[in-house]
């Protein structure tokens, strides 16, 4: 898994400044949405990555953001959008995991790339 990470690593490094975390989780900024790159092996031989992207933090209750992300979701190839709740407004996010299996560096960028340009997008849009 770590050499998946690794790989990971330097695919966002050609794009963002990325943190790394002893576990070799990452941590990144596309503009203005945080982001996490996590690693786990699902099963031998099977490495999965899980991308977490935070869309949007305490939006107006009063907005009808999940009919919105609906409507956006349906647009999107990569991620999925959530919308929750809190005491202080939506909290939005894009989640995507995939099998990371044969991926090289530079196309393992590129797809990072269009989920994390996709939720820079919807942020766009939301806020």
């Amino acid at each position: 898994m770590m050499q998946t990470l690794d790989t990971a690593r330097a695919a966002l490094e050609r794009y963002v400044e990325v943190a790394v975390d002893d576990d070799g989780s990452m941590t990144f900024r596309h503009g203005d949405v945080p982001c996490a790159l996590q690693g786990l092996e699902l099963a031998e031989g099977l490495p999965v990555l899980s991308l977490t992207c935070v869309v949007g933090w305490d939006l107006p209750r009063d907005e009808d953001i999940p009919a919105r992300i609906g409507l956006r979701a349906g647009e999107g190839l990569f991620g999925t959008l959530g919308a929750t709740a809190s005491e202080r407004g939506w909290d939005v996010t894009l989640r995507y995991a995939f099998p990371a299996v044969g991926l090289g560096e530079a196309a393992l960028g590129t797809l990072l790339m269009l989920v994390v340009s996709n939720a820079s997008a919807v942020r766009a849009e939301l806020v």
